[in-house]
């Protein structure tokens, strides 16, 4: 079989959980026995590949940049056709091969319109509805987007199939062992979709408790924003401004891995309410470097969480506030979270994820 994958998101440059997921996924095909089945990459010409490939796998340098994907990537599939097509996240060229399979990685913007703009709304729209419909196939990275698109979109339930993606494997890293300094870490892009702007002011609320219980106890209490901005960015800095403690609120920006490994080393708590998610990656990272994690339960979050992580309604300022406080004042609560976290993470593995993916890809009726 002639597999044919269009690997374009992998070299994103400042990638975020699509990219990350397309990188993994990947590799870890590249990686597998694959048997007598021919995968054919698809990228942009001039792209360097920077991971090791079988000798079954092979890189197809596509020309243009300009409708890269509507025009020049469909016209190397008319040219040179493949059996499978496989597209990594939503956008399908409207020529494409009868058997396209497609990750739809989640419906956010249908779950929480107003986290985005009107444009960018009408272009994942109809570049979603298009793909959907489109597609023989489609992967979902949770049941509950899976229940979204039939909600959404009316697809039938046996045209979807439900891959997990895998979980980070960090190497060891030494995490602080005293509580001089209590750091709340959020990593995720800074925009409104992800709660930041709520989620300084439960940190205000949380910061105000402590300082009523005991005077003084905030001074090294932090809140560390990292990530690059987003629709809604200026809201949230406004409430950084306007917080009484926006002396104890860091920006990092865009950090690279080196920097979000020591992020997450300093970390007594992972602050996830984001409002929607098609999975939620940045949780089973939290959970991977050992640090105890505060999420949504709305959407995919809770699935994926399960049980290890306290859960808060993201539209409560208090719910938040009130999980901070909670594993501020016991210490014992957070390490029953990191070990439940540990846990949780074998529900998910890139291989598995890998070899379920080619299972859609192989099987036709």
């Amino acid at each position: 079989m002639k597999i044919g994958i269009d690997i374009s998101r992998v070299f994103v440059k400042e990638g975020t959980g699509t990219e990350e997921y397309s990188r993994q996924l990947v590799t870890h095909l590249a990686s597998m026995d694959t048997g007598a089945d021919k995968f054919f990459l698809y990228v942009k010409e001039g792209t360097k590949i920077d991971f090791t490939l079988p000798s079954n796998f092979s890189v197809r340098e596509v020309r243009g940049n300009f409708l890269w994907t509507q025009w020049h990537l469909a016209w190397e599939l008319w040219i040179h056709p493949v059996d499978v097509f496989f597209v990594l996240a939503h956008t399908i060229p409207f020529l494409h091969p009868r058997k396209s399979v497609v990750t739809v990685h989640g419906l956010e913007f249908k779950n929480c319109p107003d986290c985005y703009t009107w444009k960018q709304r009408r272009i994942l729209e109809r570049d979603t509805r298009f793909s959907i419909a489109s597609a023989a196939k489609i992967i979902v990275p949770s049941e509950n987007t899976k229940r979204d698109i039939v909600k959404f979109y009316k697809v039938p339930l046996e045209k979807i199939s439900v891959v997990y993606h895998g979980a980070p494997v960090v190497s060891d890293i030494e995490k602080k062992n005293n509580r001089e300094v209590f750091n709340i870490l959020f990593v995720g892009r800074m925009e409104k979709r992800k709660n930041v702007a709520r989620m300084v002011r439960a940190f205000g609320m949380f910061m105000q408790k402590m300082e009523e219980s005991s005077p003084g106890c905030g001074e090294n209490v932090r809140l560390i924003l990292a990530g690059k901005v987003g629709y809604g960015h200026k809201e949230i800095q406004k409430e950084i401004t306007k917080s009484a403690y926006g002396k104890n609120i860091i920006e990092k920006g865009y950090v690279s891995e080196k920097e979000k490994e020591k992020l997450y080393a300093d970390a007594d708590v992972f602050l996830f309410p984001s409002l929607a998610e098609g999975f939620g990656l940045p949780v089973l990272e939290a959970m991977s470097y050992g640090v105890s994690v505060v999420t949504s339960r709305e959407t995919a979050l809770a699935e994926i969480a399960g049980d290890a992580a306290l859960l808060v309604d993201p539209t409560r300022e208090e719910d938040i506030a009130y999980a901070l406080w909670k594993l501020f004042v016991s210490l014992e609560e957070g390490e029953n979270l990191v070990r439940k976290g540990y846990e949780n993470l074998h529900r998910f593995s890139w291989e598995k994820c890998a070899r379920e993916t080619l299972d859609v890809l192989k099987k036709w009726k």
